[in-house]
Formats: C-alpha cells, sequence, structure tokens
C-alpha cells in the first residue's frame, strides 16, 4: 500500500506562517498564535514572530497548557471563512482554535466523491464544531453530524447559522459515536459517505469510555455495515497517537475489502508559507469506490 500525503494549502482566513524549533506560528483571520509542534525540528525561516497570544504548555502529556496574551484577543471568539462555511474559531484550553484546518484537503476530497449525487447522505462521527458536516452540507448532502460533548455540538449549531444553513437538511446529535454506529446498524441505515475523526482518549455523554487502540477496530466493523457497493467513501484520520497509517490502512482493508474500490493510507501536513515546507499533522485511511 503506497502512501500519499494530502496537504493543506493556505486559504485567506488561515495559514501556516512559520515553524520550526518545536513550534509553528499560524494566523487566524487577523490574528497569530504560537503553539507547540514537536514535529517542526527545522530551524524556523524568520525571528519575527510576533503574534497576539502563544499556548504554553502543561508538563504533563494529556494536551493541557494555557493560552498567554500579548495582546487582546476576543474570548468569545471571531468568525473565520472556508469556501461556504462561515464558523466562529477560539482559544481553547486544549490548544487548538475551536477547528482544524489541515482538515480542508480531505472536506474538498470528500465532496468530490459525493459529487453527482441526488442528496447523498453522510454521516460525520467525532464531528466536533461542525465545520466540516457544514462543508458536505453546502454541497448538498444530507448529514448526520455526532459528537459526544453538549458544548461542541451547540458551537456546530451556532456555525450553522453563522453560515447561513440552519435551515439545512443536518441531523444534530449529542452521542456516543461507537453507540450512535451500531444503532444505526440495528435500523439498517446506509450512506455514502462516512468521516471519522476519532480521540486518541474520550468519554461519551452517558460515562462512556473511548480509546482509540481498542475500541477502533470495532466502529470500523459496524461502519462497514452502513455500507454498500453504491457507497462512495470512509475517511478515517488518527491525531496523536503512535501509530502507523500502514496499521490503519490494514484495518480498513480488513473490513472493507469485500467491497469494491479501492483503499489508501498516507500523512495529512499543512504547507508553510514561508518556505514551502510539509509540516505533518496526522494519519489516514480511506476506503473510496472510484
Amino acid at each position: 500500500m503506497q502512501l500519499q500525503t494530502l496537504i493543506g494549502e493556505p486559504w485567506p482566513d488561515y495559514g501556516l506562517v512559520d515553524s520550526g524549533a518545536g513550534r509553528k506560528l499560524e494566523r487566524y483571520g487577523r490574528y497569530r498564535f504560537i503553539r507547540p509542534e514537536p514535529q517542526a525540528m527545522w530551524q524556523p525561516a524568520t525571528a519575527d514572530w510576533a503574534a497576539d497570544a502563544s499556548f504554553i504548555p502543561a508538563s504533563d502529556e494529556d494536551g493541557g497548557g494555557r493560552w498567554h496574551f500579548e495582546r487582546p484577543v476576543p474570548r468569545e471568539g471571531w468568525p473565520l471563512v472556508w469556501n461556504e462555511v462561515r464558523f466562529q474559531a477560539s482559544c481553547t484550553p486544549f490548544r487548538h482554535l475551536g477547528f482544524f484546518p489541515d482538515m480542508a484537503p480531505v472536506w474538498q476530497w470528500g465532496r468530490a466523491q459525493l459529487a453527482g449525487l441526488a442528496e447523498p447522505q453522510f454521516l460525520n462521527l467525532f464531528g466536533y464544531t461542525g465545520v466540516g458536516t457544514l462543508s458536505f452540507s453546502a454541497a448538498g448532502a444530507q448529514c448526520v453530524h455526532v459528537d459526544a460533548s453538549k458544548k461542541s455540538v451547540a458551537q456546530a449549531r451556532a456555525n450553522a447559522g453563522l453560515s447561513g444553513m440552519e435551515a439545512n437538511p443536518v441531523r444534530w446529535i449529542v452521542e456516543d459515536a461507537a453507540r450512535f454506529v451500531a444503532r444505526e446498524v440495528r435500523r439498517g441505515r446506509r450512506y455514502d459517505g462516512i468521516l471519522l475523526d476519532p480521540p486518541k482518549y474520550g468519554r461519551g455523554p452517558d460515562g462512556e469510555i473511548w480509546r482509540l487502540e481498542e475500541d477502533l477496530p470495532g466502529l470500523i466493523a459496524d461502519c462497514r455495515r452502513l455500507l454498500d457497493g453504491e457507497s462512495r467513501f470512509l475517511f478515517l484520520t488518527v491525531y496523536a497517537v503512535r501509530m502507523s497509517a500502514l496499521a490503519i490502512g490494514e484495518l480498513l482493508r480488513a473490513h472493507l475489502a469485500d467491497l469494491p474500490g479501492r483503499i489508501e493510507c498516507g500523512e495529512l501536513a499543512v504547507r508553510e508559507e514561508a518556505r514551502g515546507l510539509l509540516l505533518p499533522t496526522a494519519i489516514w485511511a480511506r476506503w473510496s469506490r472510484d
């Protein structure tokens, strides 16, 4: 299985300005932020890293820490735009800013897979604040958005309002993803496209425990039962784990090899504006009918 790289290019409201020495400088609209980035092992292109805020990580490995503000940044967030989607960015306690910009090439690829279908059925598991869901909704998909966080789903609904998509056909569901998928299997539901972006560890609204290495195979097996020979894709991304793209590619092959099409895997990366360097961010695997 040949590894591929999906590259996130800069757009007007986001860019990886520079990177190096274990950090990255990014622009989110009119604000700039510095965050830790262990994979940026090279030296920065420039020493001029003026930023509005920096994230100072905690001493543990759980992703905690705090923001240090050099200049005022709206605590309630500020609006950004990606294609047809308008959404709110904000400085979260978990070092990210309310969405994952490196997912942009995934959304573009998935939308292309569903092109030409009349009202394609799309499922977004671990959908977070809904930018991905709204990108598919804007392209005409009938969407189901699932996340265990009530706060994240509320923000996703708010982003739908900002985008003028509050009346679009989207089901916003606060539930454990594995439990929801198992119920969809019992109902005999099918989907044309499925996007999964699971965390390393998480808790469902009823105290369900999610551990990626233990629970991902069962979830993929159930997702296979929501697909058929007319479905178009399943796309899986994995962050922040010591795992190979080949491993998750072979996991998909084990469960989806009976479907027509192909299975691929690789890395997500963002292109740095200063020099064009590629900063890796995650691994992925996908099945597509074409």
